[in-house]
C-alpha cells in the first residue's frame, strides 16, 4: 500500500480488528497513532500486548483530538459516520477508511460476502467449510474467524476469502463481493447500547441502505444469493447487475426448503441437501442458512456430495443453540448470542420437550410482545428473568398469557443455573436465550455464554 508509506495513520477503536490494522500499517512503517475513548489502565489491562509496540496513544475522553494531525484515518465500525470529529477531518481532506473497505481494495482473491440481521455467522461459516472440504485455501473473516488485513499481501488470487459483513462494515464500502450472500433483513441497530460502540443507524432505511452495499458495486461477472421470501432481500436483486440466484419456499428456486428439507436444483434435477433431523445444526430457521450456504457453494463449483456432507455434519458456532451437554437427562442449550426477541422465538420453536429458559439483560431498544406470547405458547414450564429488563420482559410475559413459574432477580450465572436445576426433570431443555444484549451483568454474550458453559459443567 504505497500511499500508506511516510503517512501518519490514526487507527480509531483498538478492537481484536484495531489491532490487526495496527499490525498492517506498521508492516509498513508508518507513524501510528492509536485511539480509543478507554483509558490507559482499562486498554492496557485486557490488551497488554499493545504496551509493546511502536506506537504512540491517544486515549480517554479527548481520544479525538489526535484527527486534525494525521493523513489516514481507519474508523472502526462501532464509529458512526456522522461523528464530529470525522466530518471536520473529511472537510480537510483527510483520507476516512475501514478495515473493510482497505481489504477489498487490496484483496486479490474473490470474496465472498454474507450479510443479513441473523444467520452471518453460520453461513460464512458453513460456506467456508464447504470450500475448505474440496482443498481450497480459504479465509474467513469479518465478524467470523481472525482479521484478515495483516494478512491480504499473502492472500492469493487463485485462493478464495469469505467475509460475515455486519451495515457497520458495509455502510462505506466502494467495492462490492464477487459472490454476495444476503440473507433475512429484518431490523436491528436503529439504537446503541454497547457502552464501547457509538454506531448506529437512524431509521430502518437507513440501515438498509448499509446493507445494500454489498450488492450495489458488484460487477456483471458476479453472482449474488437472495431469500425469496424476504421482501428487503428480494429487492436487492434489483440493485445489481450480477447473476441474481434465489432460495426460498418456493420448489422453483434454485434452493428450497419443503417439508424441513433443503433442496439445491442442479440443472433439471433437484438434490437433496438434508431433512430438519439430518442435521446438526438445531432450529427449523437454520434450513435457511443451509440452502443458502448450499448455493453458493454450487456457484462456487463445489461438488454436491460435499456440500451435502458438511451441511449434514456441521455443528455450528459456538453460542448459538450449542449443545452444552446432558446432566441427568436434561440437555443445556448455550444461545448466549441471541440478543434479540426475534432469534429467542427461533431458538423456541426449535424444541417440542419442556422448556425452562433464562432471558435478560440489557436495553437494545427490542419490543417484547410478540416473545411474550410465544413463549405463553410453547411448552415452557419455567422462565427465569434478569438484569435490566425484568420489568419489561415480565409485564410482556403477563400480556402474553404466560401463567407459570417465573423468577427474578438472580445475578450471577451460578445462581441462575442452579436454579434452573431445581425444576428439570428428565427430558427437560434448560436454555438460555436472553433476547437482550448482556452489559449490565457480564462483559459481552461470549463472556454470558462462558459462564452458562462453565457453571453447567460443575452440575
Amino acid at each position: 500500500m504505497d500511499r500508506a508509506k511516510d503517512k501518519r495513520i490514526a487507527i480509531v477503536g483498538l478492537s481484536t480488528e484495531g489491532q490487526d490494522a495496527v499490525k498492517f500499517f506498521l508492516s509498513y512503517g508508518c507513524d501510528i497513532i492509536c485511539a480509543d475513548r478507554r483509558s490507559k489502565e482499562t486498554l492496557f489491562s485486557e490488551y497488554p500486548e499493545l504496551q509493546t509496540l511502536p506506537v504512540r496513544f491517544s486515549l480517554g475522553s479527548s481520544y479525538l483530538s489526535c484527527l486534525p494531525d494525521v493523513d489516514i484515518i481507519v474508523r472502526t465500525p462501532g464509529m458512526i459516520l456522522t461523528t464530529p470529529e470525522l466530518l471536520e477531518a473529511k472537510k480537510r481532506g483527510k483520507e476516512i477508511t475501514s478495515v473493510t473497505k482497505l481489504f477489498f481494495e487490496l484483496c486479490s482473491a474473490p470474496i465472498i460476502g454474507v450479510t443479513g440481521t441473523k444467520g452471518k455467522g453460520t453461513t460464512s461459516t458453513l460456506i467456508y467449510e464447504m470450500l475448505k472440504a474440496t482443498g481450497k485455501t480459504v479465509y474467513v473473516g469479518g465478524n467470523v474467524g481472525k482479521p484478515l488485513l495483516s494478512m491480504v499481501d499473502r492472500i492469493q488470487d487463485d485462493q478464495w476469502v469469505v467475509l460475515e459483513l455486519s451495515s457497520f462494515q458495509l455502510e462505506d464500502l466502494t467495492q462490492s463481493p464477487t459472490i454476495a450472500v444476503v440473507l433475512k433483513i429484518t431490523q436491528d441497530h436503529l439504537s446503541n447500547y454497547d457502552p464501547l460502540a457509538t454506531n448506529y443507524h437512524v431509521s430502518r432505511e437507513a440501515y438498509v441502505d448499509a446493507k445494500k452495499q454489498i450488492v450495489s458495486h458488484q460487477q456483471p461477472a458476479d453472482s449474488a444469493v437472495f431469500n425469496a421470501d424476504d421482501p428487503t432481500s428480494f429487492s436487492f436483486s434489483k440493485e445489481t447487475p450480477a447473476t441474481p440466484y434465489f432460495y426460498g419456499k418456493n420448489t422453483g428456486l434454485d434452493a428450497y426448503i419443503t417439508n424441513n428439507e433443503v433442496f439445491l436444483k442442479i440443472g433439471n434435477n433437484r438434490h437433496s441437501v438434508g431433512k430438519r433431523s439430518e442435521l446438526k445444526l438445531l432450529g427449523a430457521h437454520n434450513l435457511e442458512n443451509v440452502a443458502a450456504a448450499a448455493l453458493c457453494a454450487h456457484i462456487v463449483g463445489i461438488p454436491f456430495d460435499i456440500i451435502r456432507n458438511i451441511a449434514q455434519t456441521f455443528p455450528g458456532l459456538p453460542h448459538r443453540l450449542e449443545k452444552i451437554g446432558e446432566k441427568n437427562k436434561v440437555t443445556y442449550i448455550n444461545d448466549s448470542f441471541s440478543t434479540t426477541p426475534e432469534t429467542t422465538i427461533a431458538a423456541l420453536e426449535s424444541f417440542d420437550n419442556p422448556i425452562i429458559l433464562i432471558l435478560g439483560g440489557s436495553e437494545k431498544g427490542s419490543d417484547f410482545s410478540q416473545m411474550g406470547k410465544t413463549i405463553a405458547q410453547r411448552p415452557v414450564k419455567k422462565v427465569i428473568v434478569v438484569g435490566q429488563m425484568t420489568e419489561r420482559i415480565k409485564k410482556a410475559l403477563k400480556e402474553g398469557g404466560f401463567q407459570k413459574d417465573m423468577v427474578t432477580g438472580l445475578v450471577t450465572m451460578h445462581d441462575m443455573v442452579k436454579e434452573a436445576q431445581k425444576q428439570a426433570r428428565p427430558g427437560d431443555v434448560v436454555l438460555l436465550s436472553p433476547a437482550c444484549a448482556s452489559f449490565d451483568l457480564f462483559k459481552n454474550y461470549k463472556e454470558r455464554g462462558k459462564q452458562f458453559s462453565y457453571e453447567v459443567s460443575l452440575l
